[in-house]
């Protein structure tokens, strides 16, 4: 999870990445309302925020671990809609 600027949208975010590390970019969640929420694994953490920090100067990394359903706990604003059942 991180802090990024508040008009920051998934689709930028890609972009950014893309010139970053075209051949491996991370994972995006999520990106709106100012965070953003990436996955990766352990092993690749630092080498995220490190990406991230290249991709979207300013961004702060807020929570480095934990699961989507915990996060979006913590940052509600994330929340999204629950399907509807079949």
């Amino acid at each position: 999870m991180f802090d990024v600027p508040p008009d920051m949208t998934k689709e930028g975010l890609i972009k950014r990445f893309r010139s970053v590390c075209p051949d491996d970019p991370p994972y995006i969640i999520q990106c709106g309302s100012g965070k953003a929420m990436l996955r990766c694994s352990p092993e690749r953490r630092e080498d995220t925020i490190r990406r991230m920090a290249q991709a979207a100067p300013g961004s702060a990394p807020l929570a480095t671990s934990g699961t989507i359903r915990t996060i979006r706990e913590r940052y509600p604003e994330l929340k999204t809609a629950k399907k509807p059942k079949r």
